[in-house]
């Protein structure tokens, strides 16, 4: 039976976008509720420990808005608690990171993988482990990025010092002989155009954003979950704390119209609805 229930995304700020952007693309007649955890952002200079706990909160505020799925559009968050929100949330989960390595894997041709993301998601090892249980011949360069995220909430997408970061980080990388880069954030994609340019026409990049819209498509297809034909698409937003540059990032560089911003609170572990 089709569900007109909305898919529920969440990440620590702006950066789960960029997978709403591409569901809206992929999936029009779906409703979506995001919610974006920006009084807590970023979640990738946290421990282990708090992440896993900020995704517990935050989940428990989307299971009560009602959602059929719930979307970790946060690597970080993928990284450290999927497991454990697989196995306690009444609905089903999609994390990033396995869909992007599926993609990478897919795309290397010299099998030899770079993965750029916050530290949490590199110190992780996710992304190793999501590509070595893909195939064992695939060698994993990862680094960690972690000016990247606050330049991107900073709205700088198109600037000389983020151009410059952007280089110093993936030189080693590329010197290690890379041909195909994982996005392993979910804000990078907004740093796509200066990320190709610095790699240069012979490395490929997976947006782990897009492969991730797709596996929700895959998910709702084989649950049948899906919104019913006729059914209208729309986007509700909702943050911890005020938008800052939030909204003008959305509009300027993924032209979204998130109408009014709602506010939620989070309080001693506990959904403050």
């Amino acid at each position: 039976m089709p569900d007109s229930r909305p898919i529920g995304v969440f990440d620590s700020g702006i950066g789960g976008l960029t997978v709403v952007k591409a569901l809206r693309e992929l999936l029009p007649n779906e409703k979506i509720f995001y919610l974006g955890d920006t009084a807590r952002v970023p979640y990738g200079s946290k421990s282990a420990s708090t992440v896993e706990r900020y995704s517990l909160e935050i989940t428990e505020m989307l299971v009560g808005e009602g959602v059929k799925t719930i979307v970790v559009a946060c690597n970080s968050a993928s990284a450290v608690a999927l497991p454990k929100l697989e196995r306690i949330l009444s609905v089903p989960v999609v994390g990033v990171i396995l869909p992007g390595a599926k993609a990478a894997v897919a795309a290397t041709r010299n099998r030899h993988v770079g993965v750029i993301g916050t530290r949490a998601t590199i110190k992780s090892g996710a992304y190793e482990t999501a590509l070595s249980s893909l195939s064992s011949q695939v060698r994993v360069t990862a680094r960690a990025c972690p000016l990247l995220v606050p330049l991107i909430e900073e709205g700088w997408l198109n600037d000389e010092l983020t151009d410059r970061v952007i280089v110093r980080y993936l030189e080693p990388l590329i010197r290690e002989g890379i041909d195909t880069l994982v996005l392993g954030c979910t804000h990078y994609p907004l740093l796509s155009g200066a990320i190709e340019h610095a790699l240069g026409p012979t490395t490929t990049l997976v947006d782990s954003a897009r492969n991730c819209a797709t596996a929700v498509q895959e998910l709702l297809d084989r649950q049948q979950l899906r919104a019913p034909a006729g059914n209208s698409g729309s986007l509700e937003v909702a943050l911890t704390d005020a938008p800052d540059n939030f909204m003008r990032v959305a509009r300027e560089a993924l032209q979204l119209d998130v109408g009014e911003v709602q506010l939620r609170e989070v309080l001693h572990g506990a959904a403050k609805l």
